[in-house]
């Protein structure tokens, strides 16, 4: 089954900073699509949205084509409207798949789907983040280098405030010290969801080719099994007879 694959971006710095345009020219959704198309070839269908176009490219229709929907944000977490939040995460419930990455973890979505802050510690020193594989029979760790070594990246660090994750897949350790849950898996109704943290806007991180495999690692497992969409239901039975 080909895998519909929608990739979310604010792109905002892209297109107010012209330092962070050199790093991304075709925005940080034009880096994770080429990535993606590049690693799922004929396996998937990938199409870019962004918050500038109407309904920030997120219409009831593009949701209802869309198997798995990644999702960049950091500077517009409030420009993105409610109503849009809520059909995501309609969507999500019934069975597609979502990848939240980096500064992500602070969209109205993540925070909606979790129910908890989903705040963390930072520092942005352009640190070396080491990313440990700490389940590696995962399918999102499939391929993946132990560790993933990435030159420069923004600090996460605990403590992280999710819930308790279903997987824990990914670990990273920074030069400063800080060490960070940077991928879990959740399940929401019907629907996959993975955070991975990897990704600050400064550094060329969706150019990197073990992060490249994650994410085309992680569309594949949040991709529904079924080609049927739909919430879950609670149905009032007739009341049995137990006696017999």
């Amino acid at each position: 089954m080909t895998i519909r694959v929608t990739v979310w971006n604010e792109n905002v710095h892209e297109t107010t900073q012209p330092d962070i345009a050199a790093i991304y020219p075709d925005g940080i959704h034009g880096a994770i699509a080429a990535g993606l198309s590049d690693l799922l070839g004929d396996d998937a269908v990938v199409r870019t949205a962004t918050l500038q176009e109407p309904e920030h490219g997120l219409t009831e229709e593009i949701l209802a084509d869309t198997d798995v929907l990644t999702w960049w944000g950091h500077m517009a977490h409030g420009e993105v409207s409610d109503e849009v939040v809520e059909r995501v995460q309609r969507h999500v419930l019934a069975g597609m798949g979502l990848l939240v990455l980096h500064s992500g973890h602070f969209s109205k979505i993540f925070i909606r789907l979790m129910g908890t802050t989903c705040s963390l510690a930072w520092r942005n020193d352009a640190e070396r983040e080491l990313v440990w594989t700490v389940k590696p029979g995962h399918p999102i760790a499939e391929g993946v280098e132990q560790p993933i070594v990435i030159g420069q990246q923004e600090m996460y660090g605990e403590h992280f405030d999710i819930p308790d994750p279903d997987e824990l897949v990914f670990v990273s350790s920074f030069a400063g010290g800080e060490v960070f849950r940077s991928g879990v898996t959740f399940t929401r109704g019907r629907g996959r969801i993975f955070y991975f943290s990897p990704g600050d806007q400064e550094y060329p991180v969706y150019f990197h080719a073990q992060i490249r495999r994650v994410l085309a690692n992680g569309v594949r497992w949040a991709a529904p099994t079924s080609s049927g969409r739909a919430l879950p239901e609670v149905t009032n039975p007739a009341a049995r007879d137990w006696s017999a």
